[in-house]
């Protein structure tokens, strides 16, 4: 049988040479650079995703505190420069290197800052000059209470300087316990601070005027105590930050123990959510303590941390150090707490020569020459404050 051949016309070769060419250009191409084509990414294995949702977070800040600067005539004498300012700076020299290294860094200014425009003055009615603020700052403090038995002592002129002198630096300082209008205090009492991820807030209060009342109407000016007021401003912060400091001046001058009064508020602070108290007015130390099954670390009073009071008690007071941890879960719950609470003596020390020089030393850098019986009023007052807290470590030298 002859086989049937196929003719293909030359049309039809034409054709399918094309095809041909066509196909394979086709499988010849690298599509890699083509910009509709999508890198497929490659997903974490489940048990990688279900490790990341495992792990907590952990955050934490150092606290420092020291008690009054109450600034007597003969300390802002012993400050005064040939040009007429003023330079508290090498009284706080020995204090720096410590409170410099600390995230939170907190002490009272006990008399107003109103600037010597006002005229410098003396106890009983205080004024100080701005550069004693200036001289905190260099020392690394970024948290001072203002609310005190002299704020009104340039009644309310004084308090307009000092909060203008305070509000110039709140990019770096945090201050409570003096406002200038009612809107302002609003808006200040409900603020929340944030260190190293740890979100605060920062109350100031006194329960002493001195008689010094605040005028009628403008009771923002002095943040003067009650339970009705705490409470109202606890609520505003309450469940917005980890956790509440509070400084109250409160207690009894030239105490060395607690008032009822101390231990009612603050255990009335820590049932609105207060984690640290820290005292001021006595000028002499206090105990400390963990109050409310451990839920607040209480200072009753820190003492004078600069002054030209008599008598080695109210030449000596207390620095302190507190450890802020807090930890986010993996569903997200928090938990902070107050650690490591440590502590370190600190006196004024006072030299005679053409004039009064004033300076503050750690307990531990002194001597026999610069106070002959040091070693014996340290364990006395170690004492004092380690009485209702016997865990307490001794000995403040910097973030470890």
């Amino acid at each position: 049988m002859r086989k049937r051949r196929v003719k293909i016309k030359k049309g039809g070769r034409i054709f399918v040479v094309l095809i041909c060419f066509v196909v394979f250009g086709i499988l010849a191409l690298d599509y890699s650079n083509f910009p509709f084509k999508k890198e497929k990414k490659e997903e974490p294995k489940k048990e990688e995703k279900a490790q990341e949702r495992k792990e907590p977070k952990y955050y934490e800040a150092h606290l420092f505190m020291v008690g009054d600067a109450l600034i007597h005539s003969a300390v802002y004498q012993d400050a005064k420069q040939a040009d007429g300012s003023y330079d508290f700076k090498p009284m706080l020299e020995l204090i720096k290197p410590i409170s410099s290294q600390y995230d939170l860094v907190y002490y009272n200014q006990e008399t107003i800052l109103g600037g010597t425009e006002l005229g410098l003055s003396n106890y009983p009615r205080f004024n100080s000059p701005y550069e004693v603020g200036d001289a905190f700052i260099d020392a690394g403090f970024n948290m001072v209470s203002l609310a005190t038995n002299h704020t009104m002592d340039k009644n309310e002129q004084g308090v307009i300087n000092s909060v203008n002198y305070w509000s110039q630096h709140k990019d770096s300082v945090v201050y409570s316990g003096q406002w200038t209008s009612f809107e302002s205090r609003e808006t200040e009492v409900s603020q929340i601070y944030e260190k190293n991820g740890i979100r605060y807030a920062f109350l100031s209060y006194t329960t002493w005027t001195n008689g010094l009342e605040t005028p009628t109407g403008k009771e923002y000016l002095n943040n003067v105590y009650s339970d009705e007021k705490a409470a109202a401003d606890i609520a505003k912060v309450r469940d917005k930050a980890d956790i509440i400091i509070v400084a109250m001046h409160w207690g009894t001058e030239y105490s060395l123990g607690v008032s009822y009064d101390q231990e009612r508020i603050a255990k009335f602070l820590s049932d609105q959510g207060v984690q640290i108290i820290i005292g001021a007015h006595p000028h002499v130390v206090e105990p400390v303590e963990y109050i409310n099954d451990g839920k607040t670390f209480v200072i009753y009073s820190l003492g004078n941390f600069i002054s030209d009071q008599e008598g080695n008690e109210r030449l000596t007071g207390l620095m302190m150090s507190l450890d802020i941890k807090k930890k986010v879960d993996i569903d997200d719950s928090v938990t902070v707490t107050v650690e490591n609470p440590k502590a370190e003596l600190i006196y004024t020390k006072s030299y005679y020569g053409r004039k009064r020089s004033f300076k503050v030393y750690p307990y531990s850098q002194l001597n026999t020459n610069l106070l002959s019986n040091y070693s014996a009023l340290e364990e006395k007052y170690k004492g004092v404050v380690s009485s209702r807290y016997e865990e307490l470590q001794w000995g403040v030298t910097g973030v470890s």
